[in-house]
């Protein structure tokens, strides 16, 4: 039997629920009966059934799992969420065989899965397209196994390397690209600007060119100066306020009040307390410089308009790494960078 093949179908299925499942992570399921796919689910949003569940409840003839081996791409649950322990059912229903991607980071889990599985007498196999299944939840794993979200540099420049034209709100990027960030956004966890992008720019950071969730709004103001009418405290998507004046909750936007010193560090254990498992740091250059400058980053995506010359405005952030992917967008490129 060929076991990537089934894993293969694990991580395809996963991936169709990129951006919904928050916080908990991607899964895809595969269930096989003499080689031949006989049920598959997928974790869809959270809250709701996860992957072997749905894949169980796809079987239509019952009398077959028994004879069954069950593909999973992460390890099976082990503890009581808002659904019961997916190992316990697997157990219940009495599969041949368990097929593995990877174990899973969260310390609830993490090996008690498979050992509930292996105590019951069922073969278990993991690390099947183990890259493959950890790269499914690089999010997942990194907020797990850091205590950090997943961070995402984002920004589009001019040829000549200006984010903006004379200080003030300049459109680089095309339709296209606009789409692609939009994609993006939804599939992330969480977007964050600072006060100068906020106040310059007056974002939504909502998704709007295509049809997908808005991610929860970062805003870093230590002063709080940018005024309550401006689009960030629309009631669109949920908001977190980083300051330094007040902790309050007012409809969706959540104040929280963080010390300007070692501030990235303190960011990054307020947003873990807050569960957030990825960023997409929009900026401006100071935001983005600053975790440049700590090295504290996992991808960076650029957008470059290289016709474009804007001669003076603001600069974009200094980055000197090598990128891993370059796409074409008509007159845009997009630059895809990853942290090693």
């Amino acid at each position: 039997m060929n076991h990537e093949i089934y894993m293969r179908r694990c991580v395809d299925l996963a991936q169709k629920a990129l951006g919904q499942t928050y916080p908990n992570p991607l899964v895809g399921c595969v269930i096989v009966h003499n080689n031949e796919i006989i049920g598959e689910g997928f974790h869809e949003k959270a809250g709701c059934a996860h992957a072997e569940i749905n894949a169980i409840n796809s079987v239509k003839n019952k009398a077959l799992l028994k004879e069954s081996t069950i593909y999973v791409s992460l390890e099976p649950c082990a503890h009581f969420g808002k659904t019961p322990p997916c190992a316990n059912k697997i157990v219940e229903t009495g599969f041949k065989k368990v097929v593995i991607g990877t174990l899973d980071a969260h310390d609830k889990v993490n090996g008690k899965g498979k050992q509930i599985i292996e105590d019951a007498g069922i073969e278990v196999i993991s690390g099947i397209l183990e890259k493959e299944c950890r790269e499914l939840n690089r999010r997942f794993f990194t907020f797990h196994q850091k205590r950090r979200p997943y961070l995402i540099l984002k920004w589009a420049e001019s040829g000549d390397g200006f984010l903006d034209q004379d200080f003030k709100p300049t459109q680089i990027g095309n339709a296209l690209t606009r789409q692609f960030v939009h994609q993006l956004r939804s599939e992330e966890h969480a977007i964050l600007v600072g006060t100068n992008t906020a106040l310059t720019d007056n974002p939504s950071l909502t998704t709007r060119e295509i049809v997908g969730r808005n991610p929860v709004r970062i805003l870093i103001d230590f002063d709080l100066k940018v005024p309550a009418h401006f689009n960030l405290y629309n009631d669109e998507a949920e908001t977190l306020v980083f300051n330094a004046v007040k902790n309050s909750v007012e409809r969706n936007i959540t104040f929280i009040k963080i010390k300007r010193e070692n501030f990235i560090e303190n960011l990054m254990e307020k947003l873990s307390e807050q569960q957030i498992q990825s960023v997409i740091i929009e900026g401006g250059r100071f935001t983005l410089q600053q975790f440049i400058g700590q090295n504290l980053w996992d991808e960076a995506i650029i957008i470059k308009n290289e016709n474009l010359h804007l001669i003076h405005g603001t600069k974009a952030p200094v980055f000197n790494f090598e990128k891993f992917e370059t796409k074409q967008f008509r007159d845009n490129r997009i630059e895809f960078y990853k942290n090693s």
